[in-house]
């Protein structure tokens, strides 16, 4: 999937350099291009996209910066395709700092179409062009093509200028549309060190490097550079399926982090680090180590929480649901402190680290062994592990040793329970920080397995009516999921009236919800409800029995996936039905007993319905004993689901006797 690579400094003539196409002259064969040679499904198709990232001496200032140029001619055929013509540009900054942000200039779109037979063209207008401030860090430019149609062809190019020589220009050749070609060129001068990550399953066309003299001049020197060439043709597009982490992890992509500069007096600037670098500089950062040393904040409360407890487990979940009660997130990630522990505990809100910050401080406190862990959260890339780059990591949370055993806590949401991560965090590996001690890895993975049980105990009566009673008690993030959706109601009532608008043809009579605030216990939910078989000829009744979680749809639809399934948890679902039939009625037809398991004892489905004494009982059971599936797992999985949906298409049939 991904490999490492140090850029060689191999020296080629910069006359040799891939040729960008011509702006605003689509072809013959652009215009009349049929999706079908690509795939026959597209919306819209790149024909043709180019960039190129080079180094500019700047000797006004004495800087140096990056300059990174980038065209695209993309067709559109049909309505689905006109967000193609939408057009967002990412924009870092640093704070406040006016010198320190990239900028776009030199944007320049049009857009054809073919009217009687003649091109025409449309220019984009510099008021289409808009600037939103998205955060502290990030500026999104944004722009949208004009007079878009059916089978537009649209063309955009724009150059950006950033700082931030450390993060040279990634690029995807992947995407949400097939492209026929995607070119990227890199000049990197040969003084300079990049660490170039290759990511993806799709093999490059073209992977070449070559010497660019003089390509570029810097007080008064020239420098030759390695011009570095990779093209991928016919890329299909890159499409999301569910239970998959960040979809960066898997896109065929070049991604470049700066190494060391060689500086003209001869001396070596190092920008990868190695972890005991790291270590240091976390240990003595003021917004990171600063603030797990802070439990003198919590002198005088830490011993009223702890009083009367002698097990250091009761301790820790006392001191655990303190925190997440008392300090409320404010929706931000960050693996720094954006204030200190003690304006977190007076002001009572804070990002993140503020939070997870302040619960290691109170830990520590209670004289517990408790680190840090920094990690990358599921919508982000996992971490790269062959040295430490610090902007793969935007979050960090507590890591609690007992005796044998460790507990990963993050106090930020007070539904969580205690040992249980937020789904955000469970993604690979995190890196465990100790102030004394070296850094080390550690697996991300769910503290407690997701456990449902359903069980449905009723009457069905002479007329087909069926009043039962249907109990529910659920686990891990399944009672973390539901707790959630009772939290977004405005009452218990309010959440119920939202569950029968859902629950087609089934009416809830009455109903008893227990523990949806203690979050350290299984919730349960009481309901009786009441609904009616189907009579089409009176004497036949009949019901579909998975009517509870009933599987209606495959999520796994590709032909084949190149990527894990990453389900966040193992999970356990059983379901009981029991229904005791009127007399002079029998049941007729039932489901199918059915069996079935993933390899490697990875998971199974049972289903098996009786009848004894007039009553009709159906027990399912669903288990997925691991998080996640290998990409050689996934036609298991998908036929696992298959056989499982036409298992629950089967019905009841109720006759009366005769």
């Amino acid at each position: 999937m991904c490999k490492s690579v140090i850029v060689a400094l191999l020296l080629l003539p910069l006359w040799a350099v891939s040729q960008d196409f011509d702006f605003g002259k689509p072809t013959y064969d652009d215009i009349h291009f049929d999706r079908n040679k690509i795939d026959s499904n597209a919306n819209a198709v790149f024909l043709n996209e180019y960039g190129t990232t080079r180094l500019s001496y700047e000797s006004e200032t004495g800087t140096m910066k990056l300059r990174h140029k980038y065209h695209a001619r993309i067709k559109i055929f049909n309505k689905e395709g006109f967000s193609a013509a939408n057009i967002l540009i990412p924009l870092h900054k640093n704070g406040d700092a006016y010198d320190e942000k990239e900028r776009v200039s030199e944007i320049k779109a049009a857009t054809f179409n073919l009217e009687n037979g003649k091109l025409e063209e449309t220019i984009m207008t510099n008021k289409a062009i808009f600037t939103e401030d998205k955060s502290k860090y990030q500026v999104l430019t944004k722009f949208t093509l004009p007079n878009i149609k059916d089978n537009s062809i649209i063309e955009y190019e724009y150059t950006i200028e950033s700082p931030y020589l450390f993060n040279f220009k990634s690029w995807n050749f992947q995407g949400e549309y097939p492209k026929l070609n995607s070119t990227y060129v890199a000049f990197i001068p040969g003084n300079y060190t990049y660490n170039v990550s290759l990511r993806g399953y799709l093999k490059l066309t073209e992977n070449k490097a070559e010497l660019a003299k003089d390509c570029l001049r810097v007080a008064g020197k020239d420098l030759d550079c390695s011009k570095l060439t990779y093209t991928l043709k016919d890329v299909p597009a890159f499409v999301e399926e569910e239970y998959m982490i960040s979809p960066s992890n898997y896109i065929s992509a070049a991604h470049f982090e700066l190494s060391d500069v060689v500086l003209f007096n001869g001396t070596t600037k190092k920008y990868t680090q190695n972890w005991k670098d790291v270590d240091r500089e976390l240990a003595n950062n003021k917004e990171f180590g600063g603030q797990m040393k802070r439990k003198d904040v919590f002198k005088y409360i830490v011993p009223d929480l702890i009083q009367g407890k002698t097990d250091e487990l009761e301790k820790a979940k006392a001191i655990f649901d303190y925190i997440k009660k008392q300090v409320k997130w404010n929706n931000y990630y960050g693996k720094y402190s954006e204030t200190s522990v003690k304006e977190v505990i007076e002001k009572r809100s804070g990002n993140v680290a503020d939070i997870n910050f302040a619960l290691i401080s109170a830990l520590s406190a209670a004289d517990l062994d408790v680190e840090a862990v920094i990690l990358s959260t599921r919508d982000n890339p996992i971490p790269n592990k062959l040295y430490p780059v610090m902007s793969d990591f935007n979050y960090v949370i507590a890591k609690l040793n007992i005796g044998t055993e460790n507990y990963l806590l993050d106090a930020t949401d007070p539904l969580l329970p205690f040992g249980l991560l937020p789904l955000r965090c469970i993604n690979d590996q995190g890196r465990v920080v100790h102030l004394k001690k070296p850094s080390y890895w550690i697996d991300l993975t769910a503290g407690k397995k997701s456990l449902s049980t359903y069980s449905l105990i009723g009457e069905m009566h002479a007329d087909g009516k069926i009043t039962a009673k249907l109990i529910t008690y659920l686990n891990g993030y399944d009672a973390l999921n539901k707790r959630k959706a009772i939290a977004s109601a405005s009452s218990l009532d309010d959440y119920v009236d939202q569950l029968a608008e859902r629950m087609v043809n089934i009416k809830i009579k009455n109903f008893k919800i227990n523990y949806v605030d203690s979050v350290e216990r299984s919730l349960s939910e009481v309901y009786e409800v009441e609904f009616a078989a189907q009579d089409p000829e009176n004497a036949i009744r009949h019901f579909n029995p998975f009517f509870i979680n009933g599987v209606k749809k495959n999520p796994f639809k590709l032909n084949e996936r190149n990527f894990p399934v990453d389900l966040g948890a193992a999970s356990e679902e059983r379901v009981t039905i029991k229904l005791t039939l009127p007399e002079q009625f029998a049941v007729t037809e039932r489901p199918k007993d059915l069996a079935i398991a993933l390899p490697d004892k990875g998971g199974r489905y049972f289903l098996q319905s009786e009848i004894a004494d007039r009553t009709l009982a159906v027990n399912q059971l669903l288990a997925f004993n691991k998080a996640i599936y290998s990409a050689d797992e996934y036609h298991y999985l998908k036929e696992f689901y298959n056989q499982i949906i036409q298992a629950q298409q089967a019905e009841v049939l109720i006759s009366q006797e005769n």
